[in-house]
């Protein structure tokens, strides 16, 4: 376990539990890290390291991921957006900057769009405008719907290993398989089935928030004009566009998107601000 990361384990109202990372200052600005598509907490590690211990920040496990508990349904963007605002009032955070990497923006705009008095500020480290029609995620889900437990390693080792412009650290990477195969065959088919069976352009309307976007010029997945889609519809949202880097670059630039959120939250909160 990396030093100064505490996991501990949140019972949301309806029972769920789901697992939790945290670190940093109890009085800092609250910070929650939003995890992606078959990812857990894990994900978030290298981050979770560089961030200043000024900040108090939380990272989730989502329902049916890692050590997550792992209920029949509750897998469309909309689920775990409320999974999301739930996790908030089990912990106590009455309003945080939400981070969300790839498809973790996705529930973390709808939180900011419907819910504006909890989320401070919006961070979105290469997420998706929308992925109908994105032919690398039409590829990936003629798989993903025939899969069947348990979930063949060299799927996930590939899945992996693929959105990444350079190569990350072979333990971190064999620690992020490990926790995708923790999520049974039917989760990796329902909630990629729920990311493309919803209209995720419709879930940037309504973000007044301040918001920051974060995106590799060599994501395989996403587009620059992907996410001028994004600037374009929340207004005063700025981009951050990072070189040389593919789809993660909290794995690929952990310092530097570390320095750039703590940059983000203290121009919206000032210095030692909660």
């Amino acid at each position: 376990m990396a030093s100064g990361i505490a996991v501990h384990r949140a019972q949301l109202r309806d029972g769920l539990v789901l697992p939790y990372a945290e670190t940093g200052s109890p009085d800092g600005a609250k910070v929650v890290l939003v995890h992606g598509y078959a990812d857990s907490w894990w994900t978030f590690e290298p981050l979770l390291r560089g961030l200043p211990p000024s900040l108090h920040v939380y990272a989730p496990t989502q329902r049916g991921h890692g050590e997550a508990d792992k209920p029949p349904d509750g897998y469309l963007p909309e689920d775990l957006a409320l999974d999301l605002v739930a996790f908030m009032d089990a912990v106590g955070i009455g309003r945080a900057v939400l981070v969300g990497g790839s498809s973790g923006g996705i529930q973390a705009r709808i939180v900011a769009g419907r819910y504006p008095d909890r989320v401070a500020g919006l961070v979105l480290l290469g997420v998706p405008a929308e992925l109908a029609g994105n032919p690398a995620v039409t590829e990936l889900w003629e798989t993903v719907r025939g899969l069947q437990d348990p979930v063949d390693r060299a799927f996930a080792e590939n899945f992996s290993a693929g959105i990444t412009a350079e190569p990350v650290g072979r333990g971190f990477l064999e620690t992020v398989v490990d926790e995708s195969l923790k999520a049974p065959a039917r989760v990796w088919r329902e909630t990629l089935r729920g990311l493309l069976e919803t209209d995720l352009r419709a879930t940037l309307a309504g973000i007044l928030v301040p918001t920051l976007v974060v995106w590799g010029d060599q994501d395989p997945l996403l587009t620059r004009e992907e996410q001028q889609v994004i600037l374009d519809a929340v207004p005063g949202s700025r981009l951050i566009v990072y070189e040389g880097v593919g789809h993660v670059p909290y794995w690929e630039r952990p310092e530097r998107v570390a320095s750039d959120i703590a940059d983000f939250v203290r121009g919206l909160h000032g210095p030692g601000g909660t």
